[in-house]
């Protein structure tokens, strides 16, 4: 059975009413759980995922990984939040293997995201190293798979 939170994060357009059902809850339920949800931080906001290869204004994207020496008393804290401030960037995580943390960020151009991490990100104190991937193409976002068969490669189809 899906909890209220999974079919949040399935579909935040989902009304009480539906979520309601789907929960075998009433409407006040849910209405209270989601707001309960909200005041103690677990449900941070809502977010429309953009399909930006369709969209009107095209944006690049990009994965950075960032080799960073750690502070004594606050560890990878201060420099990811460092990093997160920027416009540019999407989402930080602190990672386990070879680097220390993984920033996806956008921008309008290559560019853009070239000198933004030329002239802001590998001048932070902390941050050793760099190194930038480009998003070619995205399939799956989110769980959300975003290439329909309309955009399938016919070419694809007459080697298989």
């Amino acid at each position: 059975m899906n909890t209220l939170l999974e079919l949040l994060n399935e579909n935040a357009q989902l009304t009480n009413a539906q979520l309601a059902v789907m929960l075998d809850k009433t409407e006040e339920e849910v209405a209270a759980a989601i707001a309960d949800y909200e005041k103690s931080g677990v449900i941070k906001g809502y977010k429309a995922l953009v399909d930006w290869d369709k969209a009107p204004r095209k944006t690049v994207s990009a994965l950075i990984e960032l080799k960073v020496t750690p502070k004594r008393e606050t560890g990878f804290d201060e420099i990811a939040k460092t990093v997160m401030m920027f416009d540019e960037v999407e989402s930080v995580y602190l990672m386990a293997g070879s680097y220390d943390l993984s920033v996806m960020v956008k921008g309008a151009t290559i560019q853009d995201i070239a000198m933004f991490v030329s002239k802001r990100l590998s001048t932070l104190d902390s941050v050793l190293s760099t190194a930038t991937h480009f998003v070619l193409s995205r399939y799956k976002d989110g769980g959300v798979i975003l290439c329909d068969d309309e955009d399938k490669d016919e070419r694809r189809s007459m080697l298989l």
